[in-house]
C-alpha cells in the first residue's frame, strides 16, 4: 500500500509513514469465507399408483369365478343329496302332497340364495379387508382402494358389487371401459369411486 499524502511504499503493518509520519491507510476487512450450506435433503420418493387395466382384472376375475363356482358346487351336491330322498317319494306318489313339492323348491331357493349372498359377502368383506382384494386379485397383485389410496370400507364394497350388476346389464361395457378410462375404472368403480390398483407402486 502507499501513503496518502506522500506517496511512498508502505508495509501492511506499518501504522504510520516512515517519511512524513502521516497515519497509514486503514485496508478494508476482508469478509470471512461464507460457511459452506449443506444442500437441503432429498425429498422422499412419493409413490405413484399403477393402475390395473381390463386385461389383468380379466385374470383376477377368472380366478374368483373358478373358487365362486367350486364353493359352489360344494353346496350344490350337499342340495342334491338332502333333496334325493324328497324327490323319489314325490315322484313315487300318485297325487303328491304339493306341501312336499313346496318344500324342495323352497330348499333349492334357499340354496341359491345362500350362494348368492355367499358372493356378495365374499368380495364385499376380502375388498374392505387388509388385503384390499379378493383371492383373484391377491394372486395377481391387485388391491381395490379409495381415492387416498385407502381401504375401502365395507359399505363401499358392497356398494361396488352391487354396481357389478349395472356393468354387466350393458352388454359387460362397463367392465370394458377399465381398458379406456384414465385411471382404469370400470363402471362400477366410478359408481362407487374406487380404483384397482397393483400392490407394488412405482416410485418418482
Amino acid at each position: 500500500m502507499f501513503c496518502t499524502k506522500c506517496g511512498s511504499t508502505l508495509n501492511d503493518e506499518v501504522k504510520f509513514c516512515s517519511r512524513c509520519g502521516h497515519p497509514a491507510p486503514v485496508l478494508p476487512l476482508v469478509p470471512a469465507a461464507a460457511e459452506a450450506v449443506p444442500p437441503p435433503p432429498a425429498a422422499p420418493a412419493v409413490p405413484r399408483p399403477r393402475y390395473a387395466g381390463f386385461w389383468i382384472r380379466l385374470v383376477a376375475h377368472i380366478i374368483d369365478q373358478l373358487v365362486i363356482s367350486v364353493v359352489s358346487f360344494v353346496f350344490v351336491m350337499i342340495g342334491i343329496v338332502f333333496s334325493i330322498g324328497s324327490i323319489s317319494a314325490i315322484t313315487e306318489l300318485d297325487d303328491p302332497d304339493p306341501a312336499a313339492i313346496i318344500a324342495v323348491i323352497g330348499g333349492w331357493l334357499v340354496f341359491a340364495a345362500i350362494i348368492s349372498i355367499g358372493q356378495w359377502l365374499y368380495f364385499a368383506f376380502m375388498e374392505s379387508s387388509p388385503s384390499r382384494g379378493s383371492l383373484g386379485k391377491i394372486a395377481v397383485g391387485l388391491q381395490v382402494v379409495d381415492s387416498r389410496g385407502q381401504t375401502i370400507s365395507f359399505a363401499r364394497a358392497s356398494g361396488r358389487y352391487f354396481a357389478k350388476f349395472l356393468s354387466s346389464m350393458i352388454l359387460m361395457i362397463g367392465y370394458i371401459m377399465a381398458g379406456f378410462t384414465a385411471k382404469k375404472q370400470a363402471l362400477h368403480d366410478i359408481l362407487a369411486d374406487t380404483y384397482v390398483i397393483y400392490s407394488r407402486q412405482q416410485e418418482y
